[in-house]
């Protein structure tokens, strides 16, 4: 079964009201959202998703849906990685919290024009070229080893954007204080922009380079262009509602990236595998496929998902509530300690 042509543009136009809709709700009341409305607005997404997979699975089959709920996990596990990252962003440019909602938003819209303009490259070069499998596979288990051995911390991510900080500082005027969530202000008669422009430069420039890792993890899932693309959308609808959700949780996460460097890695042998069993290079094996390379299964790869991504949760909150034990342990003993001596 194919996916209807109708069902993908009517579900591209829905998407994209949805987001308008969610844009303007911001623009129009900006505010610090609670914990209710963040987890009824997470609830609501996810919801949405799986909605959406069952829609698939009836005009489409199991196979489609499957494919899809995959490469949504894999996006979205890979999109709270993303929220490490926009923390530190916002603590480094103090961005007023009242409108950290709105530039989440400005910055996912970002990474979807971002990552629609790579789903079609990558989708336009896999259709001629079968052995860029190779590469992507090598490549994902390369960002694998970098993602569980970083040799630092999320910290080097940011420093990146100092370079296009620096640019921008030096070519446009830009005052020292936010005007709310405006870009533009007016200083002493004079037109400048506001900080606001430097965070979304920076919130860009971060969505630029995950963008580099996720599309290829994605395609080793599905070659559907559109279900690339929708996954991502639906990944990127609820993460805003997520980065308040989360809040001080994130950083309990620490086994998070271990969890996704496994995934990664484990899509990137998927990928090889899939260029063996397909190989047209004639270096390998005179030009012939490799039939006795196993392919891996859609609903394989979503098993491991699942459970690196569980494994890797569980083992990170149960570390932090040991630490915690033992930071409380150590406090109360501290006191007991000084009355001793005293």
């Amino acid at each position: 079964m194919d996916l209807p042509v109708w069902f993908e543009i009517g579900s591209l136009v829905v998407l994209t009201l949805i987001l308008i809709a969610d844009l303007l709700l911001i623009l129009k009341r900006p505010h610090i959202p609670s914990t209710r409305e963040s987890t009824l607005w997470v609830v609501f997404y996810v919801v949405l998703a799986l909605i959406f997979a069952a829609l698939m699975w009836v005009f489409a089959g199991g196979e489609y849906a499957g494919q899809f709920v995959a490469g949504w996990l894999t996006e979205y596990s890979l999109s709270i990685d993303n929220l490490f990252v926009f923390v530190l962003i916002m603590g480094q440019f103090s961005v007023p919290r009242r409108y950290q909602q709105e530039v989440l938003m400005v910055g996912i819209i970002i990474a979807l024009v971002l990552r629609g303009l790579f789903i079609l490259a990558g989708a336009a070069i896999i259709e001629q070229f079968s052995w860029v499998f190779y590469i992507f596979g090598a490549f994902l288990v390369w960002t694998a080893w970098r993602q569980a051995f970083p040799g630092g911390d999320h910290d080097s991510d940011v420093q990146r954007e100092n370079f296009l900080v620096r640019v921008l500082r030096r070519s446009i005027d830009i005052t020292d204080e936010y005007d709310g969530a405006k870009i533009r202000t007016v200083v002493d008669g004079k037109k400048m922009f506001t900080p606001m422009i430097i965070v979304f430069a920076a919130i860009g420039m971060t969505d630029l380079l995950f963008a580099l890792d996720s599309i290829p993890a994605i395609f080793g899932i599905t070659q559907s262009a559109f279900i690339v693309f929708t996954a991502n959308i639906f990944a990127l609808m609820g993460l805003r509602q997520l980065y308040f959700l989360l809040g001080d949780l994130l950083d309990r996460l620490k086994y998070l990236h271990y969890g996704i460097a496994f995934i990664l890695a484990f899509i990137g042998v998927k990928l090889v595998f899939h260029a063996m069993h397909n190989n047209e290079l004639p270096f390998i094996n005179d030009g012939e496929h490799l039939t006795w390379v196993p392919e891996i299964s859609t609903w394989l790869s979503l098993g491991v998902i699942v459970v690196s991504m569980v494994v890797a949760t569980v083992a990170s909150l149960i570390s932090s509530r040991r630490d915690e034990a033992a930071a409380k342990a150590s406090s109360a003993a501290e006191p007991a300690d000084d009355e001793g001596h005293a």
